[in-house]
């Protein structure tokens, strides 16, 4: 897990990493938790900015390439991760960035995110959930829960939503983590860890909205409930969460994942993560879990190392030369199989 990210020689502090933009989120809006946390931990990694570039969408948190003083792209409406994939195909030396939202990444974005998943660009994604569309002004999103009234949806949602890492994993993604805004600590570290991660690196955020959406993840983030509705994973430790006294933990029963209260269970019984297994049948099961059935999993669900979709592209265009020389644009179009249009 070396990081390709290029480092800077002169030690870096997060305002280094600020732009001289006016930030322009909603006050109280989960995406400044966000921000600090990518420029400290930038920091914290001596990532050189004049190498870095991050490409966004379309939406609040698509504003992001603005506020990072690096080189950005505002791109087009769920097309960042193409725009981003041809940008490291012609510049692999660069440390490129995806920011992106849960309706610009999933609805019209849908095809380019399950596409870079399986290609295993070596890209970082960052995908912002408030499962909800915060600005055209609070629609339904393809992440609102089946059910949710809003101003495109009086009567509720009728879709049932798409789970983002679950969408990942199903796409043969190489890492997938998941984290929230308000745990500052805990997004540093998966932060870190997919700056580090060599491929399509996942990172789902929970993000909250406070204008649209306010208190989508309340569950996840008061500390009154936070411990029985989350699962911290740790690669190598049991799955186990709740308060100390009162602990539960996550076993499997027919395949299916189901919680046990440790105070009349076997602790042997109880499921060890391992994020590195290369089968996604067991992270994608943990991907599924939702509260209010099960504690939602937060930290490194994947952590697998693949063949990158760059390297090999650069691989075949370094055997193309070796054996037919450089390209000749002429000679392909007026090649031996001519198109004769009558």
């Amino acid at each position: 897990m070396n990081t390709q990210a290029p480092v800077n020689v002169v030690p870096l502090t997060a305002a280094d990493y600020a732009s001289d933009q006016a930030i322009r989120w909603c006050p109280g809006c989960g995406d400044y938790a966000i921000l600090a946390a990518v420029k400290k931990t930038f920091a914290k990694l001596a990532i050189n900015p004049a190498k870095t570039v991050f490409v966004s969408g379309i939406g609040c948190s698509s504003r992001f390439p603005y506020y990072m003083n690096t080189y950005g792209m505002h791109s087009i409406h769920g097309r960042a991760p193409a725009i981003a994939t041809g940008l490291k195909l012609a510049r692999p030396d660069l440390n490129v960035w995806v920011v992106t939202g849960d309706g610009d990444a999933l609805s019209i974005g849908g095809n380019h995110f399950i596409h870079l998943m399986r290609r295993n660009v070596d890209l970082k994604i960052l995908l912002f959930n408030n499962r909800i569309y915060g600005l055209t002004k609070g629609q339904y999103s393809p992440t609102s829960e089946l059910g949710k009234v809003t101003k495109s949806a009086p009567m509720g949602s009728p879709d049932t939503p798409l789970r983002p890492a679950s969408v990942a994993i199903a796409a043969e993604a190489s890492f997938v983590a998941r984290s929230i805004d308000r745990d500052l600590k805990h997004l540093e570290y998966v932060l870190e860890r997919a700056a580090k991660h060599v491929g399509t690196a996942f990172l789902e955020i929970y993000q909250n909205c406070n204008i649209f959406n306010d208190g989508a993840f309340e569950y996840a983030t008061e500390k009154s409930s936070r411990a029985q509705t989350t699962l911290l994973l740790e690669h190598g430790k049991p799955m186990v969460f709740g308060s100390p006294g009162s602990e539960k933990g996550i076993t499997l029963d027919r395949f299916t994942p189901a919680v046990v209260d440790l105070a009349g269970a076997p602790r042997e019984n109880v499921l060890v993560h391992d994020e590195t297994i290369v089968d996604p049948s067991l992270h994608f099961l943990l991907s599924r879990m939702r509260h209010p059935q099960f504690p939602e999993p937060m930290g490194v669900l994947r952590c697998i190392d693949r063949e990158r979709y760059n390297e090999t592209v650069h691989s075949q265009l370094d055997k193309a030369r070796t054996r037919f020389g450089d390209g000749d644009l002429a000679r392909l179009i007026d090649g031996p199989e001519p198109w004769e249009v009558r």
